[in-house]
């Protein structure tokens, strides 16, 4: 599992003119299974996404071609984790951890 942490880096005025580009890639992402919540930080600087996968590489693929990366107003911090617990409703998402 991967936690991507968006940090703007341009004005908010260059965010909200890419805002309608990025939900329509963020709807794909859902639709694909990929993405399981998301939403904007607070102070609103960035937003965070939680997404489900096994292939950082695919994560970082995506990433790289959300409209706000592409239009140059954010940067990606990708943390992948193993979700070793989860809430009943996120059962799905359990992993175990690697063998020794």
């Amino acid at each position: 599992m991967f936690v991507l942490e968006l940090t703007y880096t341009a004005p908010l005025e260059r965010v909200e003119e890419l805002l309608e580009a990025h939900v329509a890639w963020l709807d794909a992402q859902y639709e694909a299974g990929l993405f399981i919540a998301s939403g904007r930080k607070q102070p609103r600087d960035g937003g965070v996404i939680l997404a489900v996968g096994d292939d950082r590489a695919q994560i970082e693929k995506i990433a790289a071609a959300d409209p706000f990366t592409v239009g140059g107003v954010c940067s990606y911090r990708i943390t992948e984790f193993i979700a070793t617990k989860t809430a009943p409703e996120l059962a799905p998402f359990r992993q175990q951890l690697p063998s020794a």
